[in-house]
């Protein structure tokens, strides 16, 4: 017998695969163009509500609205000249940086190298303002530099001032400045370390240098470096880093010295640094014959270093050259180097009594020195 013959397929599986595929089709692009498959009537989602603020955000919030007023945009113009068409502009050398109000007179405190060369300087304040500036006095040996506005005092609100005396490592600081030309920027972080010493840009060491990891970027450079009481501790100067960007390692020079060094910039445009009397060996010939401390070359007759006693270089009756004092410490502080003695009279005025421990041969002795403003 012969066998049935066979029955033809079933094409019930591929019409429900066909209507399937295309009722997921009209899903997907209904969800696309949105319909209400998964969202229901296609509204926004409810936004969750959240919590108050947590106490350090408005820490941080309150020191930027109270403090960025005070902050400044400063833009250093070159002697360069382009011509574009039928005019001539003045271009801008070496980007830009950030300064601080002092004072309601127009005094801006930034980094001397920020304005350093410049022919022409223009401060940007707060309220987008712009005015050109003078410069008023500089010391390189700190990287600080003093510039005036002419700006109206209700424009001017002075930063306030704290110390750097009692900062300890781990407290929060706050970065305000224009990085990369950016307006008005704040970065966050600590005190990293306390006691350091960077090079200024004409070789000396500036010392008690603050170390912090809050963000410092090119463009930061002359802007404030504040406590979370909002208070001016340190002007950011530099950072470290092989790319330029911050890498979580910047420098602050510490206000104690900006508040000794700003008023006397003001006042006569420099430094003013009371003297002991005396001329020193050279220190490369110092650091050749191994020697810590300041050694006297000759002592200037009639100053305080001469109405102690101190010594320089002299011949004997035999004709030999015996070496002069070295000093050891001024005010029981060590002075190791040319710098640190400089760095210490800093600190002092004109007519201030000293205690000067110094070495002769090999007797340690110590003695009173009366220091004598510059020009007596």
């Amino acid at each position: 017998m012969p066998p049935p013959p066979a029955r033809p397929p079933s094409r019930l599986p591929l019409l429900l695969g066909i209507l399937l595929g295309l009722s997921g089709g009209y899903i997907l692009l209904d969800m696309l163009r949105g319909g209400n498959w998964l969202q229901g009537n296609g509204e926004p989602r409810a936004i969750t509500p959240r919590a108050d603020l947590a106490q350090f955000e408005k820490t941080t919030i309150d020191i930027f609205q109270e403090s960025s007023p005070s902050v400044v945009f400063i833009t250093r113009f070159g002697s360069r000249i382009e011509r574009r068409g039928f005019r001539e502009y003045q271009v801008p050398e070496g980007g830009a940086g950030s300064g601080f109000v002092w004072d309601k007179a127009g005094h801006i405190v930034t980094n001397f190298h920020v304005v350093q060369g410049a022919s022409k300087i223009k401060v940007t304040l707060a309220d987008r303002t712009t005015w050109d500036a003078v410069p008023v006095g500089g010391a390189a040996d700190k990287d600080l530099a003093v510039i005036r506005i002419e700006a109206e005092p209700f424009r001017l609100k002075p930063i306030p001032l704290g110390t750097s005396d009692d900062l300890r490592v781990g407290q929060s600081v706050f970065a305000i400045g224009n990085p990369f030309g950016l307006d008005q920027t704040l970065t966050t972080g600590v005190v990293s370390a306390t006691g350091r010493m960077i090079q200024s840009i004409n070789g000396r060491m500036i010392e008690d240098v603050i170390q912090t990891d809050a963000a410092i970027n090119p463009g930061n450079s002359g802007g404030p470096l504040l406590d979370s009481a909002g208070r001016l501790i340190g002007v950011n100067t530099q950072i470290v880093s092989e790319s330029g960007s911050s890498s979580g390692i910047g420098f602050a020079i510490p206000v104690d010295t900006v508040n000794l060094m700003v008023p006397q910039l003001i006042e006569h445009g420099r430094v003013v640094r009371p003297q002991l009397g005396i001329v020193v060996l050279d220190e490369m010939l110092r650091q050749r014959f191994g020697l810590k401390g300041v050694v006297i070359r000759s002592v200037q007759p009639g100053t305080g270093a001469d109405d102690a006693g101190l010594r320089g270089f002299y011949y004997d009756d035999d004709g030999e050259l015996v070496p002069g004092d070295i000093i050891l410490k001024i005010n029981d502080k060590t002075v190791d180097s040319l710098d640190e003695l400089l760095n210490r009279l800093e600190q002092f005025e004109g007519g201030d009594r000293v205690t000067v421990t110094y070495q002769r041969g090999d007797e340690v002795r110590e003695t009173e020195v009366v220091l004598q403003a510059p020009g007596e």
